[in-house]
C-alpha cells in the first residue's frame, strides 16, 4: 500500500458535489475572466486573513511576488535580502525586478535568521522578502524593527503558509505587501496556477492591478507598461469552495504534525522542526533532518512512502545563482549544511493516522536498526 506525500484526488473527492457545481455555475454564466466569482474569492479571503488588508488575484504565486516587488518602485540595482532556503521564485522576482538578491542563512526554525540577516544589511538594501516556510510564519517583529531602523521595505512570501500566524495574526498582514500562491499542492491549492497579492496600503494595491490589468484599470487604458496576469474565474470558484474547508484540512495537519513528533522526539540521527511559541503553523511540509538520510530515503521507497526533499540544494549552491554578478558573495553555512540532510515526510489532511504511524515505524527501523 502506498503512503502518499499528497493526494489531491483524495481530497476532491471529498468536496467533489460542491467543486464540480463551483464550476458548472462559471460555465453556465460564461464569464470566464473577472467577474463575480473573482471578486467574491478576493473578498472571502480579505475577510480570511483580516487585519484590513485587501487583496487581488492574478495568474500564479511567482507573479503575485514580482508584481508585488515591482509596485514598490525599489531603486534599480538595489540589493533585497531573501532565505538561501527558499523556492526559486523567490529569487527569480528580485531579479527580474533589477535588483540584487543577497542570501541570508537560516535558523533552526529554517526562516531568516536573524543575526544574520542584520549583519548583511549594507547601505545598498532596499527591502527584505520573508518567507514563512514549511508552513511557519518567519519572525516578523525582529524584521519589521530592523526594516524600521534601515529604512526597508517587507515583502512577505506566504506561499506556504496560508492561515499560518504569528503572535494571534495571520501572515501577510504585517509588511508592506505579501504574495499567495494556489499551486494545486498548497494549503489551499487551485486546480492549476493562481496567485494573491495583499496588502493594507490601497494606493499600493492599486497599482499592482495597473501592473497585472496592462497598465491600466480599465479595457484600453495604459498609463504605465504592465503586463498580463489574472485568476481565472474557475479557478476562483474553486478556491472559494476550498477555503471553506482550510481550516479544518490545517488543523488535521496539525494533528498528524503532533504524532510525528510525539513518536519520533529522542530518536537518535534525526532533528525535528521547531515550532515558535509565537506561531501556529499549518505544516505545508513536514521537514527533518538527518545524517542517515540516504537510507531513511531507501527505507521509504522499499515500503511505497513517498517524500520529497525541499530543497535539494539552497539557492546560493544552484547554477543559476552561484555565480552570477548579481549575487553578492555570502556565506550560508545552515542552509548548505542542512540542504544534504533535510527530507520531507508525507504531510497532509489525506493522511490517516495509520498511515503516518507507518511512516513512524519505518523510520524508527531506520534510524535504530
Amino acid at each position: 500500500m502506498v503512503v502518499k506525500f499528497l493526494d489531491l484526488k483524495k481530497q476532491y473527492l471529498s468536496i467533489k458535489e460542491e467543486i464540480d457545481s463551483a464550476i458548472f455555475r462559471v460555465i453556465e454564466n460564461s464569464a470566464f475572466i473577472g467577474g463575480d466569482e473573482v471578486l467574491r474569492f478576493e473578498e472571502e479571503f480579505s475577510a480570511f486573513l483580516g487585519g484590513g488588508v485587501r487583496t487581488l488575484g492574478v495568474g500564479n504565486g511567482t507573479d503575485a511576488l514580482e508584481i508585488a516587488i515591482q509596485s514598490l518602485n525599489l531603486p534599480q540595482g538595489g540589493e533585497v535580502l531573501i532565505p538561501a532556503n527558499t523556492f526559486v521564485a523567490t529569487a527569480e522576482a528580485v531579479v527580474r525586478n533589477g535588483l540584487k538578491v543577497v542570501f541570508v542563512d537560516c535558523g533552526q526554525d529554517y526562516t531568516l535568521d536573524i543575526s544574520d540577516l542584520e549583519s548583511k544589511i549594507t547601505p545598498a538594501c532596499v527591502a527584505i522578502v520573508a518567507v514563512h516556510l514549511y508552513g511557519q510564519s518567519a519572525r516578523m517583529n525582529e524584521i519589521l524593527k530592523l526594516a524600521k531602523n534601515y529604512g526597508l521595505k517587507v515583502i512577505e512570501d506566504c506561499a506556504q503558509s496560508h492561515g499560518a500566524t504569528y503572535n494571534g495574526e495571520k501572515v501577510g498582514t504585517f509588511g508592506d505587501i505579501g504574495a499567495f500562491s494556489f499551486y494545486p499542492g498548497k494549503n489551499l491549492g487551485a486546480f492549476g496556477d493562481g496567485g494573491m497579492i495583499v496588502s493594507r496600503d490601497s494606493l499600493l494595491l492599486r497599482r499592482c492591478r495597473e501592473i497585472a490589468h496592462h497598465g491600466g484599470l480599465k479595457k484600453y487604458e495604459h498609463n504605465i507598461v504592465g503586463r498580463n496576469s489574472r485568476l481565472d474565474s474557475i479557478q476562483a470558484a474553486i478556491l472559494r469552495v476550498k477555503l471553506r474547508y482550510l481550516e479544518s484540512w490545517n488543523a488535521r495537519r496539525r494533528e498528524i504534525a503532533g504524532l510525528y513528533l510525539e513518536a519520533l522526539r529522542g530518536l537518535p540521527n534525526i532533528a525535528l522542526p521547531e515550532v515558535k511559541e509565537s506561531c501556529v503553523c499549518v505544516w505545508h511540509l513536514f521537514v527533518i533532518r538527518s545524517l542517515k538520510r540516504q537510507a531513511l530515503r531507501e527505507a521509504l521507497q522499499r515500503e511505497g512512502i513517498e517524500y520529497g526533499l525541499h530543497y535539494p540544494l539552497s539557492l546560493p549552491n544552484t547554477p543559476a545563482y552561484s555565480k552570477v554578478a548579481f549575487v553578492r558573495e555570502t556565506a550560508c553555512k545552515n542552509a548548505t549544511l542542512w540542504q544534504d540532510e533535510i527530507l520531507s515526510l508525507p504531510m497532509g489532511e489525506h493522511l490517516e493516522n495509520e498511515e503516518a504511524q507507518r511512516v513512524v515505524e519505518v523510520l524508527k527501523d531506520a534510524l535504530c536498526g
